[in-house]
């Protein structure tokens, strides 16, 4: 009998269908549009100056919007997102603040607190959190202490500033539940947690999308007043796209009007078309301008205006509907709040099907935000790279240097879609390899999802015409880590899993297009033809010795071991792909045959380049390097022990007799090149059988090699922190791996927090913290080497414990350390919390997640983005498969 569906996997199936449009609203406003490079219309470049957040509240949006926990459409033609006011702000918050990189001794860092506490994958039920200061929000405070700190000092954050003490703030709860795809209930819980009766302004505020001022869309879309219902005020939309829609306001609060237009008198010193521009409510709000609003209460942009007085310990509530639906007298009735029982009925049904093994409190607490957060994290996307180069239209041109600058060789590239980000407030842009280790973790909850953002990457109007994947906007040209194929592989598996049927079509698609990014990658950033690749910083940023992007001071170029070693894992992901397709096509046997081909030369280069000899695997150290190619042609070892020494182990797939047999062609010429290609026996392993004959294992690394660097890996004074892998080996705490060249002296050094380089602005350290996208490839390493080498190999875990594990299990105890990054320990403590005493002890405050960047490589303290759960969210999937 087939299993019935809860509510919200039905929904997904209508969506999946396309019979119900469920996911036409989401949570897809950015939350910093500006500072962005699409909206960066400046002569070189300096996004940061040219939009500021000082800008933000007064200018029209090019590109997209943003918005304190809000929604739009998938075209975000209309929008909807909190507005506040303490009574002590010297602005509106309509949006959240941060430090831009001139500002900050740590790079770009949003200052506030929010959390994503909840979200089924179709937005059916949101809740999002918000903690609002009743003190004058420190902007100024914020930005001088953050300019006076060095690198070598923490940054300064909100709670540091002393603006919550004595819990003088409002805990905002914002939730929005969907009767129909087109009918939203809203619904504002604000929480008095001060000393006093406190007052606080909510401006739930509706607008559209300034499409109109720019030249390409006639059509000026209005809002205005329509008649009151019982007990609320009425806000009717019209859209040349969406027709009619309403915003129901409960009680009787002043309806407010403005144009979404920019303050050219305030920003240019120029003369205004019209008195009503974007930060109209702002001057009516605080400055008590009363003509900043238009009293004919129409415009782009409109709001109710709520004033509570919310004493101690109290909440004060206001609710909206937005729908389709004309509003009638119970708009407001009794089953508003049902169908928020409703929604928060099937979310907790949908998640406790979908959360897997863990059954802790904690753990479903942990993993249920960090999908929350995954699911809030989705954002539109716009940008025409053709139209952002050419300007605008109807405004003035731009600078001739543009032609020749950011992005110009990616003149083709078109977006305008829902993209899963890493963080919508520092990197409110998608990335490459991020997202595919996002589409892992969403696979789980949404597969459909998951498969469109790989497949969008590998779209002709993403890809470039020339096979690469476009990295990120501030340099779409910059390489990320061929991964690709890798997660469409495993999207492809967790959906078979899940559903039971596989989708072959998605993986033949993706697999298509990722033979010109493959060829790509070969013709490209082998700069010798020897196998060995050079890819640059490959997303680690300071990992290396030299900025790996730039052209080095010493000449040549590096010859890269992780570079190398990704390519070896493309390979195999590629074969792993070929072959599954080949079970129903024949002619993908013939690829498999190239991709094992391949594999092997790269495999055999990494020990013998070129055939001069020289290997970037040391024998001595038993362990990769980055080699530098001096401009003679002479090789010195880069000795630094990183991630970019255990990245080749990710190299790694065994191909069982069963599946090898089903193939006579692709065996037939798998066989004749082992007995005719002198050094392929080298890189396979045939130790193993099964009842179906010779198990073949293709690895990177041979198990002599896995077992010595597996010896610094799980070396607790190395690699092995007590929450996961760390990115750089601790020895160079004390030893700090130095270069010296031309009289000048290089130096990579362990450092477990926050950067002290200034490479890539320093916003991001590899050199120590642990990373989760590397740590999560190095269980699945684990456990495919344990797959073919079976309990018989064991390795000492940690290493000089006289404790021996199989792989197995050494995979298992990473998982169980990077878990302890956001569970309660015996104490009740959370390592991702740090020091901070209120997050560790205030009930208001524990139980709230944010899941980081990255990680302290000593401590566990969460650092970098506060809010990247794009592939920090994979704690989920692990929490899933280990039962904690």
């Amino acid at each position: 009998m087939k299993k019935k569906l809860c509510a919200e996997d039905q929904r997904l199936e209508e969506a999946r269908s396309r019979n119900r449009h469920w996911k036409r609203w989401g949570p897809y406003l950015s939350e910093r549009q500006w500072g962005t490079v699409r909206e960066d219309y400046s002569p070189f470049g300096t996004a940061w100056d040219y939009f500021p957040h000082d800008h933000a509240r007064s200018r029209a949006y090019r590109w997209g919007e943003d918005g304190i926990g809000g929604i739009s459409d998938r075209r975000q033609f209309i929008c909807f997102a909190l507005g506040f006011w303490n009574g002590n702000d010297p602005i509106l918050k309509e949006r959240l603040f941060g430090l831009v990189p001139s500002e900050s001794n740590h790079g770009e860092d949003v200052k506030e607190y929010y959390y994503y506490l909840d979200s089924t994958p179709t937005h059916s039920y949101m809740q999002f959190l918000y903690k609002y200061p009743q003190r004058a929000f420190p902007y100024s405070k914020l930005i001088e202490e953050s300019r006076r700190r060095t690198k070598f000092e923490p940054e300064y954050e909100l709670i540091d500033t002393g603006v919550f003490a004595e819990d003088r703030y409002f805990d905002i709860f914002v939730e929005y539940a969907k009767t129909t795809p087109e009918d939203i209930l809203i619904r504002i819980s604000a929480f008095n947690h001060g000393p006093e009766t406190a007052e606080l302004h909510i401006l739930p505020t509706v607008w559209f999308r300034n499409t109109w001022s720019w030249g390409r869309d006639p059509q000026r879309p209005v809002l205005r007043r329509a008649s009151d219902i019982d007990a609320a005020r009425v806000v009717q939309l019209e859209h040349d796209y969406y027709g009619q829609r309403w915003l129901s306001c409960e009680g009787s609060p002043e309806l407010l009007f403005t144009e979404n237009e920019t303050n050219f008198e305030r920003i240019f010193g120029l003369t205004n078309a019209s008195p009503y521009v974007k930060d109209g409510f702002h001057n009516f709000v605080i400055k008590g301008i009363s003509g900043a609003v238009n009293p004919a209460l129409t415009g782009t942009k409109a709001a109710p205006h709520y004033r509570l007085e919310i004493q101690a310990g109290e909440i004060g509530a206001v609710r909206l509907r937005l729908s389709d639906r004309l509003p009638d007298a119970d708009t407001f009735g009794r089953n508003f709040e049902t169908s928020f029982m409703e929604r928060i009925i099937d979310a907790n049904a949908f998640y406790s099907h979908h959360l897997g093994k863990c059954k802790s409190a904690d753990g479903n607490n942990v993993q249920r935000q960090a999908f929350a957060g995954l699911l809030w994290s989705k954002q539109f996307f716009h940008f025409d790279v053709r139209t952002w180069l050419n300007g605008d239209p109807q405004q003035p041109p731009p600078p001739p240097g543009r032609r020749n600058g950011r992005n110009h060789e990616w003149s083709h590239l078109y977006n305008a879609d829902i993209f899963s980000m890493p963080d919508k407030w520092e990197y409110p842009w998608y990335a490459a390899w991020d997202l595919a280790f996002h589409s892992v973790a969403l696979a789980i909850v949404d597969p459909d999802f998951a498969k469109e953002q790989l497949v969008l990457m590998v779209r002709e109007w993403y890809m470039h015409p020339n096979g690469q994947l476009p990295a990120y906007e501030w340099a779409f040209g910059d390489v990320n880590p061929p991964v690709h194929a890798w997660a469409a592989w495993r999207v492809y598996k967790i959906e078979k899993r899940i559903r039971g049927v596989a989708d072959r079509a998605f993986l033949e698609r993706v697999f298509q297009k990722l033979m010109l990014n493959f060829t790509w990658w070969v013709n490209r950033k082998d700069a010798e033809g020897r196998n060995v690749f050079q890819g640059g910083f490959l997303g680690l940023d300071n990992i290396g010795i030299f900025d790996r992007s730039a052209p080095l001071p010493t000449g040549g170029h590096i010859e890269q071991s992780d570079g190398t070693g990704w390519m070896g894992m493309f390979c195999l992901n590629m074969l792993t792909i070929a072959l599954e397709l080949a079970r129903e096509n024949p002619t993908y046997q013939d690829l498999a045959s190239k991709f094992f081909e391949h594999f092997v030369h790269i495999a055999h280069a990494m020990t013998d380049i070129g055939g001069l000899g020289f290997a970037l695997w040391d024998d001595d150290d038993g362990f990769f390097y980055d080699a530098l190619c001096m401009p003679d042609g002479n090789h010195r070892m880069l000795r630094a022990r990183s991630a970019v020494g255990f990245i080749p182990l990710f190299g790694i797939e065994s191909l069982e007799p069963d599946i090898v047999n089903r193939l006579p062609g692709f065996k037939r010429r798998m066989q004749w090149f082992i007995d005719n290609v002198a050094h392929v026996r080298g890189h396979i392993d045939m130790s193993q059988t099964s009842a179906a004959g010779t198990r073949r294992l293709l690895a990177m690394v041979n198990r002599e090699q896995l077992v010595r660097a597996l010896r610094y890996i799980l070396d607790e004074n190395e690699f092995l922190s007590p929450y996961g892998v760390r990115s750089l080996s601790k020895v160079h705490d004390k030893h700090p791996f130095k270069l010296h060249v031309d009289g000048r002296e290089f130096k990579v050094d362990y450092a477990p927090g926050e950067s002290t380089t200034y490479l890539f602005g320093g916003n991001s350290n590899w050199r120590g913290p642990i990373w989760f996208p590397l740590n999560y490839l190095l269980i699945e390493s684990l456990q495919k080497f344990h797959h073919y080498y079976g309990s018989e190999l064991k390795v000492e875990c940690p290493t000089g414990s006289g404790h021996f594990m199989s792989l197995w299990d050494v995979a298992a105890e990473i998982s169980r350390r990077l878990n302890r990054l956001f569970l309660r320990n015996p104490a009740g403590r959370r390592a991702v919390f740090g020091n901070v005493e209120k997050f560790q002890t205030d009930p208001n405050w524990r139980e709230y997640i944010m899941f980081f960047e990255y990680f302290n490589g000593d401590n566990g303290q969460g650092l970098g983005a506060s809010h990247q759960t794009g592939w920090t969210a994979l704690v989920a999937k692990l929490l899933e498969q280990s039962g904690e």
